[in-house]
């Protein structure tokens, strides 16, 4: 009998737990989807309310409405018992499920439970076995593609994705010596989040947000509660095509993971060529290890998740050093440092420049 086979452990042996508590994982999503989508939170507020007091605001089966918020305190979402069985608080955790939080997280919930973007989820096998996304077939068109076709969708997109960059528009300013340069775009840069928390930070710094004119829609909004209309301009385009001329940083937080190689050496390298003399074109993205760590299902592990998303969904990686060594070379940069953000962000700084050989005019290696 082989080692380690079926009869050699005990009926519910240690290996089951983990197992089934990830086979539950999409349920416990699609929990969340649904407390977003009956307000729970918001219902509950600051103190504490029964499920009948919830489901008489919220319109719901009283019955039904205890068996989910039920399940909400079980993921650490909702407090039970306070007063008594049966009343309900918001746990920490959950308070971040409530769209006037400042660290409301719910357009991340909404996209990431989207029917859209699951459905393409479904198809993994066959994403494995061609390499391809399983998205474009389904849908007959791109992810952005299929987006620019759904205003109400895209706008969700958008504010997840400005969600999900808070936590690193609070760190970044301070992590690189932004102070020695005058000028940056945000390639891709969205409702501006990070390029305006720059901004903010270094008064002499003057920026361009650069991006799809779907993807600049909520901009308008985040410059003028930031006040900085005067010194941060709004450029549509198609950064496959080109990229603003002549500024001194170029900027792409969670943009070369959507793309294949031969995409981002192309995005790369219109950066490399716009770039100002000295300037620097800084990458932020997950850089995955060389090898899986043993023994952490954490963050570690949601970053190889994120991985097969961009294969379904968008036709997308993420990258390991040696993988973006590789596509900036390629581009025509080298890359100056690798800089983990303070955990438990899983973003890097990835800082690079025009590589020496490509400065002199000796070659361009890039489309």
């Amino acid at each position: 009998m082989a080692v380690g086979s079926e009869g050699d452990r005990p009926s519910g042996s240690a290996e089951r737990g983990p197992l089934v508590r990830l086979l539950f994982g999409s349920m416990a999503a699609q929990t969340l989807r649904a407390a977003v989508g009956l307000r729970v939170v918001e219902l509950i507020g600051d103190g504490e309310r029964t499920a009948a007091e919830v489901a008489e605001a919220a319109g719901t089966q009283p019955q039904a409405t205890l068996r989910l918020l039920r399940a909400l305190a079980g993921l650490g979402v909702l407090r039970e018992g306070g007063t008594g069985p049966g009343a309900f608080s918001v746990a920490p955790t959950g308070a971040l499920l409530d769209p006037a939080h400042p660290e409301s997280v719910t357009s991340l919930v909404t996209m990431f439970t989207e029917p859209m973007m699951l459905r393409a989820w479904e198809h993994l096998d066959v994403s494995v076995r061609t390499g391809g996304t399983s998205f474009d077939p389904l849908f007959g068109k791109g992810f952005f593609a299929h987006l620019k076709e759904h205003p109400e969708l895209s706008a969700e997109f958008n504010t997840a994705m400005s969600q999900g960059t808070r936590e690193t528009a609070a760190l970044l300013p301070g992590l690189f010596d932004f102070g020695r340069y005058g000028t940056v775009a945000d390639i891709g840069g969205g409702d501006g989040t990070l390029l305006a928390a720059v901004l903010n930070a270094h008064p002499q710094l003057c920026g361009v947000v650069y991006d799809s004119a779907e993807g600049l829609a909520q901009a308008p909004g985040t410059l003028a509660r930031s006040g900085l209309g005067e010194r941060c301009s709004l450029v549509a385009g198609d950064f496959f095509r080109s990229v603003p001329e002549g500024l001194d940083l170029y900027l792409l937080k969670s943009i070369v993971h959507d793309w294949n190689d031969e995409q981002v050496v192309t995005i790369l390298g219109h950066c490399a060529t716009a770039l100002a003399p000295r300037g620097r074109v800084l990458i932020v993205e997950q850089v995955l290890p060389r090898t899986v760590p043993v023994g952490q299902v954490g963050q570690v592990g949601t970053a190889y998740l994120t991985d097969l998303n961009m294969l379904v969904n968008v036709g997308g990686r993420e990258r390991t050093r040696a993988d973006f060594d590789a596509v900036c070379a390629r581009a025509g940069l080298e890359v100056v440092s690798v800089a983990p953000l303070p955990e438990p962000n899983p973003y890097s700084l990835i800082e690079t420049r025009v590589a020496t050989r490509v400065a002199n005019g000796l070659h361009r290696t890039f489309p």
